[in-house]
């Protein structure tokens, strides 16, 4: 049984075999987008129209011929083991184990693709120079004046310094200040705390759409072809921070008047620091923007999320760094340099949605139309928002639909600005996170698509060799 079944058989054939095609057309799409993306790729960088990437639209280049078919047999048996089990376990363990059964199989599958190179290889990409912790070194004498002086003196910072505000910097100092310095412990936190997106999104769903939704979600929240840059790149981490800052507003959307609080606080703290960690983030506001919307909070607990929301930029204010000042340095350096900024607009204006499609898979391509017609004929607007639980529960295919449309439109928002221009594999991990739980509405064939997004992370982790 599915998210959107009808109450009579008939009707349940008859809708199914009216949404088929639609959803096959679309996973046509996606697979032609994504090659048009490549050939027109291959083509710009013949001709000497695209820079830096040997591999367009990706930033990465394209592994020797064969492929580490050998290598790839652990991910490929985990992902077999996890095609055959999660199904049943999503149906059948009670709630409180879900979640964490969700973020264990996540984190299983992630290291098992990431292994396929070596067990070093979870830890190398942030041993390159351009990463955030090459930096450790300027901001370890003074961490004070380093904050303070961030925006005069980022020119002279590392690459992914230079393109992100202070805060990823300043956990990876904290880390180290607790005794776990390396990038080993560095990429075990990203690792860890990515994985855990997988639980979080889980909850949002079972708080706005529904058990029944969060567990049609979990197998491929679980599986997500996104894994393979979870491990190791820092955007995990902030995926982490979001869904858990959402995860707990949801929480407290729909907690007791007194305990929603608390959870509304700390939701509210942690989506606070969405800004400071990546200025790219910003647009994913819609997805806790969403969250409001549809779980409609108390005042109280709104007022405590936005109280807590300003704790962040207000202690960074106070410590010296002017967020606007640092977006406009930060666009400055990005417009000088001769690296991302000299790529082809109009090109990564489609690539990039084509490795969004990378990320999430074919399910979510074929889901697609169907989670569009639940935002598009006025089920959410009946359902989701009418009065009482009861109107809630009535349309959860349309909640979930609408926490993967505000994702997706943060993804549009960002590709039109023209500051992503190309490696957004790793920039639209926390927003494809989300877009993966939309495979979870009307999904009959539940193991033949985790098959499908198991194949295509693999495939990935065989033909492309990431620094991340």
């Amino acid at each position: 049984m599915t998210l959107t079944e009808a109450h009579g058989p008939a009707k349940t054939a008859e809708r199914r075999a009216g949404r088929r095609w639609p959803g096959w057309v679309a996973v046509a799409v996606w697979a032609a987008g994504i090659a048009a993306a490549f050939a027109v790729g291959w083509y710009l960088r013949r001709a000497g129209l695209a820079t830096e990437d040997p591999l367009p639209p990706l930033h990465a280049r394209a592994r020797g011929w064969p492929p580490p078919v050998r290598r790839l047999l652990p991910a490929a048996a985990v992902a077999a083991l996890a095609v055959a089990a999660l199904p049943a376990l999503a149906a059948r363990l009670p709630w409180r184990a879900l979640p964490p059964a969700a973020w264990a199989a996540s984190a299983a599958w992630t290291v098992a693709l990431a292994a396929c190179d070596g067990w070093d290889a979870l830890a190398r990409p942030l041993d390159a120079p351009t990463e955030y912790p090459a930096g450790l070194a300027q901001l370890r004498p003074d961490p004070s004046a380093w904050l303070r002086t961030f925006t005069e003196r980022l020119g002279g910072y590392t690459t992914h310094v230079r393109g992100h505000p202070p805060l990823p910097m300043l956990v990876l100092w904290a880390l180290e200040k607790a005794g776990l310095g390396g990038t080993g412990w560095a990429a075990a936190l990203i690792v860890a705390a990515g994985t855990s997106a997988a639980a979080a999104i889980a909850v949002t769903v079972r708080c706005l759409a529904g058990e029944r939704a969060a567990r049609a979600a979990v197998p491929f929240l679980a599986l997500a072809p996104l894994a393979v840059w979870i491990a190791t790149a820092m955007d995990a981490f902030f995926l982490a921070v979001g869904a858990w800052g959402t995860a707990l507003l949801a929480l407290a959307a729909r907690g007791a008047r007194r305990r929603a609080l608390v959870p509304a606080a700390a939701g509210g703290l942690l989506l606070g620091c969405l800004p400071y960690l990546s200025y790219g983030l910003l647009p994913l506001f819609a997805v806790p923007l969403a969250v409001v919307v549809l779980g409609r909070p108390r005042l109280r607990v709104l007022a405590a999320a936005g109280v807590a929301l300003a704790v962040v930029p207000a202690a960074f204010t106070l410590l010296g760094f002017w967020w606007p000042d640092g977006v406009r340095a930060t666009l400055d350096t990005y417009l000088v340099s001769r690296g991302s900024a000299q790529r082809s607009y109009a090109y990564f204006l489609f690539a990039n949605l084509a490795v969004l499609g990378l990320l999430t898979g074919p399910a979510v391509a074929h889901a697609l139309p169907r989670t569009l017609a639940e935002l598009c004929r006025g089920a959410l607007w009946r359902g989701v928002l009418g009065r009482g639980a009861r109107a809630r529960s009535a349309a959860p295919a349309a909640a979930v639909a609408a926490l993967a449309g505000a994702a997706l439109i943060g993804v549009l928002v960002l590709d039109a600005s023209g500051v992503t221009r190309g490696e957004v594999e790793r920039i639209w991990v926390p927003f494809a996170a989300w877009l993966t739980a939309a495979a979870a509405v009307d999904r009959p064939r539940v193991r033949a698509w985790l098959a499908a997004q198991a194949v295509t992370a693999l495939a990935v982790q065989a033909l492309v060799l990431s620094p991340w």
